[in-house]
C-alpha cells in the first residue's frame, strides 16, 4: 500500500503553479519578440526614407543638369537658392504604403575648379564653366527631422 501512494504522487502531472509560471515566461518571450519586431520595422522605415532622400537629391541634380549651366546663371535665376517639396511613397507587404514628404534646398554656386581666366584683346575675362549644386534634403521621422547633404557639379 505504501508503494502505490508514492507512485500516485509521482504521476500526478502539472500543478496550477507550474502552468502559471510557464505562461508568464512565455509572455515575457512574446513581449521580447514583439519589441524586436518593432525595432526592425523602425530601422526599415528609416533606411527606406534615407534611400528615398538620396533618390530625390540625385533626381534634382539630374533635372538641373538636363537644363544646362546657362539656365543656372545669376541672370536666369532670381535667387541662387532653389526650394521645393516632393512626396514619395512605397508599397509595404501586408500594410499601408509608406509616405514621406521631403523638403529640398539647392544652393547654386560657381565652381572655381572649372573657371578660367583668359587674357584677350578686350582685357581679362572670367568665365565659369560649371556650377556646384549643394543639395540638402530633409524629412520628418518620429518627431525629429532627419537630413542628408548631397553635392554635384554641372558642366
Amino acid at each position: 500500500m505504501g508503494n502505490s501512494i508514492k507512485k500516485q504522487n509521482r504521476c500526478r502531472g502539472f500543478g496550477i503553479i507550474e502552468i502559471l509560471i510557464s505562461i508568464v515566461v512565455l509572455g515575457f518571450l512574446m513581449m521580447a519578440l514583439l519589441n524586436l519586431q518593432l525595432g526592425n520595422r523602425d530601422a526599415l522605415l528609416r533606411i527606406r526614407a534615407r534611400d528615398g532622400a538620396v533618390d530625390v537629391a540625385q533626381d534634382a541634380i539630374d533635372s538641373l543638369s538636363v537644363l544646362g549651366v546657362s539656365s543656372l546663371s545669376k541672370a536666369a535665376l532670381p535667387s541662387q537658392k532653389i526650394n521645393f517639396s516632393k512626396t514619395r511613397s512605397w508599397q509595404r507587404t501586408g500594410g499601408f504604403p509608406i509616405k514621406v514628404n521631403y523638403n529640398v534646398e539647392i544652393d547654386v554656386s560657381d565652381d572655381a575648379t572649372y573657371a578660367s581666366e583668359e587674357k584677350s584683346y578686350y582685357g581679362s575675362m572670367d568665365h565659369t564653366y560649371a556650377k556646384r549644386l549643394d543639395v540638402k534634403v530633409s524629412w520628418p521621422f518620429k518627431g525629429t527631422t532627419h537630413s542628408i547633404n548631397y553635392s554635384g557639379v554641372i558642366r
